[in-house]
């Protein structure tokens, strides 16, 4: 199908996409919803191994294939995205490349280094395009914070931290058993960590020092908490934990002249700054055994509170992108060489916390 899309200058054809979905889960059913908001791309249909789900689909005026092989075969599916657990990634994206499917696949891509790197070589054997939905990057949180860093708003940053907690552990479902690739270093610290190499871009993490927890769960990491050093002193710390009943910022990050903070993902935080750098006395803190002067606040004069900055983001950017890498040659938001960085700092996550070492990278 064909869009004609008129300017004020020209008329261009823009060439929708046809895409399909295999796995209609909590992920499967959330691309569908974004994918029905995009003009450029339309849905062909979906495939699940679950009859509960095709019958949910089918509900929603979905066509349902009647197996992956059927989809797999039908000529007017240019790609693919696959939206099913984690162990299952690999062996989809194989067989979709190999019948010459652009694909698409949820996070994390893989289980290892290793998988994606079979999974990279298909798409280049087979020559079709292969990225990973790494959503997180069009979070509007993350976005304040990177444009704090790239713009030095407070001076020098020295010190970033990145957390997301919640309460209730991991989810009694796939995501708590190892061999289908659960555990919060691959669930949530695959989000994190993309984020952190995005924000930072060419400086590279020299070393990390983490560690697991298994509060909850004996069979996966319920959660972790990775300390990485960077070149020039900068230190960033990558935290995720399903305990937590009191929850610390979402974004903490420190500069020369200032520190901003994002509570949580409602954006609620400030940025506070100092205004006087002449007047650093300051009224000691009288505890209950003694009394400190080097810890007290500074006084209101000498510093000023400013609003977080404001951002935008629309997630069907991702696909839209897509699309454009497909019919028109852009390049890919989210390429398979920075995933494939993710993936190595994982590992080393999973190789400093059984070690019970700093690992250097």
């Amino acid at each position: 199908m064909v869009e004609l899309i008129s300017g004020a200058d020209n008329t261009m054809e823009k060439k929708k996409l046809n895409i399909a979905l295999i796995g209609y889960g909590g992920m499967g059913s959330w691309h569908v919803k974004t994918l029905s908001r995009i003009d450029e791309v339309n849905l062909c249909g979906t495939w699940d191994i679950d009859p509960v789900r095709r019958e949910a689909a089918a509900a929603e005026g979905i066509h349902i294939y009647g197996s992956q092989q059927e989809l797999l075969e039908d000529s007017s599916v240019e790609a693919i995205t696959i939206a099913t657990p984690n162990d299952t990634h690999l062996p989809i994206a194989l067989a979709a490349m190999g019948a010459g499917k652009h694909v698409v696949c949820e996070k994390p891509v893989a289980l290892n280094s290793d998988e994606l790197a079979q999974m990279i070589r298909c798409s280049e054997k087979m020559g079709v395009l292969f990225t990973v939905h790494q959503n997180r990057r069009w979070d509007e949180d993350y976005l304040i914070i990177k444009k704090l860093y790239e713009q030095q708003t407070m001076g020098k940053v020295f010190n970033i931290e990145s957390r997301v907690h919640g309460s209730r552990g991991i989810p009694s479902d796939w995501r708590n058993q190892k061999e289908h690739g659960g555990g919060m270093v691959l669930d949530w610290g695959v989000h994190l960590l993309d984020q952190m190499t995005m924000m930072l871009g060419n400086r590279k993490p020299q070393s990390v020092y983490a560690q697991l927890t298994n509060v909850t769960n004996e069979a996966v990491d319920d959660g972790f908490r990775a300390s990485f050093q960077f070149d020039d002193q900068l230190t960033f710390l990558v935290e995720v934990g399903t305990s937590n009943f009191i929850s610390m910022p979402r974004w903490y990050i420190q500069g020369e002249n200032g520190t901003a903070v994002i509570h949580d993902w409602e954006l609620k935080g400030e940025i506070v700054m100092v205004s006087d750098w002449e007047k650093r006395d300051a009224v000691p803190v009288v505890t209950a055994a003694g009394l400190t002067k080097t810890m007290a606040p500074r006084t209101d004069e000498t510093v000023k509170k400013y609003p977080l900055p404001k951002v935008h983001a629309d997630i069907r950017d991702f696909y839209r992108n897509v699309r454009a890498s497909i019919h028109e040659g852009a390049q890919l938001l989210v390429r398979p060489e920075e995933v494939m960085e993710v993936m190595h700092i994982m590992e080393a996550i999973f190789r400093s916390a059984e070690e019970n070492c700093v690992v250097y990278l």
